[in-house]
């Protein structure tokens, strides 16, 4: 009887002394991680990067679809963020092969145009005319009315009528009116129930 008390206490203490050593064997590589796995769907983050946010949000904001844009934001090598914007113009020139990419040309000439010629308090990029021009180009003409030299508050307000010919996918003799209803070159799309709203109508080619 005491010899088995004996046996066991005996096999208690090997096992306290021989622990810290197996533990200790088992390399750090192969312990589970306790670092929380991140989702899928995880977009890296892209702030402190001002030249791929600056083309994310500005240069292309108008003209990225929804799909690629969310693929670009789960890149998080630069030279793969390269590649995309690469392949992403590439995708849209009309003359592939050749050393001019005429859709990347014209995009950019649409933005200095906008950012030169309807800037008001803000970059003109970011205005309602802007965005239409850089969408869908130039107008084919262009209603403008002044309003009245001493404007009173039932006086028209300065307005722009753009009106398009023809785009593609969209329709024949489509029209925007552009209200400046602060009279300090703000202006902004009326909205019009009877008309097509740009904004909401799928982006079409250049060409």
């Amino acid at each position: 009887m005491c010899v088995g008390r004996f046996n066991r206490l005996l096999l208690v203490l090997l096992l306290c002394h021989c622990a810290p050593f197996a533990a200790a064997e088992v390399p750090k590589d192969t312990e589970p991680s306790h670092a929380p796995r991140l989702p899928e769907s995880h977009r890296c983050d892209i702030k402190d990067l001002p030249r791929y946010r600056k083309w994310l949000n500005e240069d292309v904001l108008y003209i990225i679809t929804d799909r690629e844009r969310g693929a670009f934001l789960k890149i998080c090598d630069d030279r793969q963020r390269d590649a995309f914007v690469e392949t992403f113009w590439a995708r849209r020139d009309p003359t592939p092969g050749t050393p001019e990419n005429e859709f990347k040309e014209e995009h950019y000439r649409r933005v200095a145009y906008a950012n030169e010629h309807f800037a008001a308090g803000v970059p003109g990029w970011k205005t309602d005319r802007g965005r239409v021009y850089i969408i869908y180009g130039p107008p084919d003409k262009i209603e403008s009315h002044t309003g009245d030299q001493k404007p009173s508050s039932d006086s028209p307000n300065p307005s722009e009528v753009w009106i398009y010919r023809r785009i593609q996918n969209v329709g024949h003799n489509v029209r925007w009116e552009f209200v400046d209803t602060c009279r300090c070159g703000k202006y902004r799309l009326k909205a019009d129930p009877t008309t097509i709203e740009p904004f909401d109508l799928p982006q079409t080619n250049y060409w």
